[in-house]
């Protein structure tokens, strides 16, 4: 059974998988680099993870041929956004919400590989569907 417990187990796998590709590698490089090796990593954690996936976009209840593109979604149920900014700027936490609506996943991560310290950047965020899971 899902509940907000298990969401947050696989939450601390993901985090402390891009601490460790970040130890590994340092800031300053792409974030396709980054992509690579965390997915790497987090599959080596025994995580299911799918990258760029393509997620139907419906308006009104009507698929009207748009396509969100996610970074990395993680055992169908954690979206992770990646970057490698200088900044982290308050339209890529607006990004990840309406990805997590549009696909309907309860939790979502935003990870910017650019920095001193990926604690101090991360951007946890969670669904109103994952506040109705029990926490078990």
């Amino acid at each position: 059974m899902i509940t907000q417990n298990s969401i947050n187990e696989i939450s601390y796998k993901i985090i402390g998988a891009a601490i460790e590709v970040h130890k590994q590698l340092g800031p300053g490089l792409l974030e396709s680099v980054y992509e690579s090796c965390f997915i790497d990593e987090m599959r080596s954690m025994g995580l299911l993870v799918k990258s760029q996936i393509h997620v139907p976009v419906y308006y009104k209840g009507k698929d009207l041929g748009g396509i969100l593109k996610l970074d990395v979604l993680v055992n169908d149920l954690v979206i992770v956004e990646n970057k490698a900014v200088e900044a982290m700027i308050p339209l890529y936490k607006a990004q990840l919400l309406s990805y997590l609506k549009l696909a309907g996943k309860p939790k979502g991560l935003l990870i910017n590989f650019n920095c001193e310290n990926i604690k101090e950047q991360l951007v946890s965020l969670v669904t109103p569907e994952f506040g109705k899971l029990p926490r078990g």
